[in-house]
This record gives structure tokens, C-alpha cells and sequence, in this order.
């Protein structure tokens, strides 16, 4: 069996497939990859089905050796990756040879790698997902030094020939994310939710897989009342007493006591997973 022997794994690396859908009612958040693209494309780039369990890197500081030939792909952030001292072109398929050393640099625009090799990791899965999910403690463990990561069997779907045109870096200015109208938006004034989307928000440094906060100015509640716990979804933009704002991410709690302004679009999330601490936002409505 071919395997990943991981030499140092950065300032985070975790197991991540698409997570655990639809067990909310047992206090169970989705969880998977931040940016689910980015996983199902480097998952399609090695001929594995979408949700197949792959590496989210935080920042990069990677590097593993493979022990057995394999083919790997690496998307989301964009930065230097290297076989055996080689330059690895991203978003594009690689082979190694057994023995091979990939190492993962600092990223230079966005601030999540993933790594897809073909197989998928083969972790042991926990409520049908192999996900870490960083809240509740499910699923496999953070990926550490000296670590054996399993790789699995080949799938059926041969490697496909993809053109390197598809790459696209995660932006490294200003990001626009599309909204929705939030269950408690009634619960601020007319300046919050005008504020919301006619000014310039950051990513501050308290972000990470269960929410990312930002800052800018204070969004004013009309109502001022407690809120009992209510259900929150991915995206759920909950507002704090200090009047900022935090997306609510993979693996969120699934319920908030904070009134819910706005909801992060769907296909919106992926580019809050690239965000990096101090990016500009700004909002547009869904």
C-alpha cells in the first residue's frame, strides 16, 4: 500500500473530505474542506470521486515523502511546490516516484493549500466522514510529524488530461462576497444594514475553521433583548455585543446565541477560506 510519510506538517495540515451532512439534529456540524472546491478539483485532477479525503494545509511548511509511486494534485492556496527540488505547475496533476520528497512553501496568495492524492487518504471515518472537525473533536486526528498517512485503492477514473488554464490564485486584493437576508436582520437599525454593504470590512487574526471575524464598523441592534439559541447554517453571519460581524464556518456550533444580520452565500464560501488575516471585504446582495 502506498503511503505518505510526513515529515513536517506545517502550521496546520488536516484530513478533510465534504464533511458530515445533515446531522444537525444531533448537534453534529458539516464539517469537510473550507474550500470545497478547491478539494473536489484536486480530487478530479487525480481521477478520485469529488469528496475523496485529502490534506487542508494551512499556510503551507509541508513536506512528505511518499513511499510507493502516487499521483497527487494540489489546489487552493498558490504558492511554491516542489518535487524533489522540481517545480510542481499548481492546479495540475503530478506523478511521484517511490521515495520522492514534496515539499509545500508559504503561501503567496490565499492561505489554504489542499492536497489530493489519488486514492485519498485512507483515514478511518467517523459518522460516515473522514473530516476533522476542530470544534467537537471528531474525526482524525492533526496530521504530525513522522506521521504514516494510508493512501487507498485506485479508483476506477483514470487520470484526465487537464489544461493548466484552469488555474486560477485566490484573489490578493479586495474580495466580494455575495449575501443573503438573515432570520435577525430585522433585529438592526437601517445604518447597520446599510453599513454592512456600503463599507470596506477585514479578515481580522481570530479566524479560523469555525468562524472568521471581522472588523469595521459597529453594525447598531434596533432591538437590544437576550436571543435564545437558534440554528445557525454555513455562512451564518452572527453579530457579536461589540457590533462586529463573524462568519460562521465548517465546523461552526450548530446553534448561536448572536442574532444572524446575513447569510454568506453559498458559492461564496470557498473564498472565505482563502481569506487572509488584514484582506479587504466587501458585500454585495446574493
Amino acid at each position: 500500500m502506498t503511503r505518505l510519510h510526513v515529515e513536517q506538517p506545517g502550521a496546520a495540515a488536516l484530513v478533510e473530505d465534504l464533511g458530515r451532512p445533515g446531522l444537525a439534529h444531533l448537534g453534529v456540524a458539516t464539517s469537510g474542506a473550507l474550500d470545497r472546491g478547491a478539494l473536489a478539483l484536486a480530487n478530479r485532477l487525480v481521477g478520485n470521486p469529488d469528496g475523496a479525503a485529502g490534506l487542508e494545509l494551512v499556510l503551507g511548511g509541508f513536506r512528505a515523502r511518499f513511499e510507493g509511486e502516487a499521483w497527487f494534485a494540489v489546489t487552493g492556496a498558490w504558492g511554491p511546490v516542489s518535487l524533489d527540488g522540481h517545480p510542481v505547475p499548481p492546479y495540475a496533476s503530478a506523478r511521484a516516484r517511490d521515495g520522492a520528497v514534496l515539499e509545500i512553501g508559504t503561501a503567496v496568495r490565499g492561505i489554504r493549500y489542499v492536497l489530493a492524492v489519488r486514492g485519498g487518504i485512507a483515514a478511518t471515518a467517523v459518522l460516515g466522514s473522514r473530516s476533522r472537525d476542530t470544534l467537537a473533536g471528531l474525526g482524525p486526528e492533526p496530521v504530525v510529524a513522522g506521521q504514516d498517512l494510508a493512501i487507498g485503492a485506485e479508483p476506477a477514473a483514470s487520470v484526465p488530461v487537464v489544461d493548466q488554464d484552469v488555474a486560477f490564485p485566490p484573489p490578493a486584493g479586495a474580495v466580494t462576497l455575495a449575501l443573503l437576508a438573515g432570520p435577525r436582520a430585522d433585529w438592526f437599525t437601517d445604518a447597520a444594514g446599510a453599513a454592512l454593504f456600503e463599507s470596506p470590512w477585514r479578515l481580522s487574526e481570530q479566524a479560523d475553521r469555525i468562524g472568521a471575524r471581522l472588523v469595521g464598523p459597529v453594525l447598531e441592534r434596533r432591538r437590544t433583548g437576550e436571543l435564545a439559541s437558534e440554528a445557525t447554517v454555513p455562512g451564518s453571519m452572527q453579530v457579536a455585543g461589540d457590533g462586529q460581524p463573524t462568519i460562521l464556518l465548517a465546523d461552526r456550533p450548530v446553534t448561536g446565541g448572536y442574532p444572524v444580520i446575513a447569510i454568506v452565500a453559498p458559492g461564496s464560501l470557498d473564498a472565505v477560506a482563502q481569506l487572509r488575516p488584514g484582506q479587504e471585504v466587501r458585500f454585495r446582495h446574493a
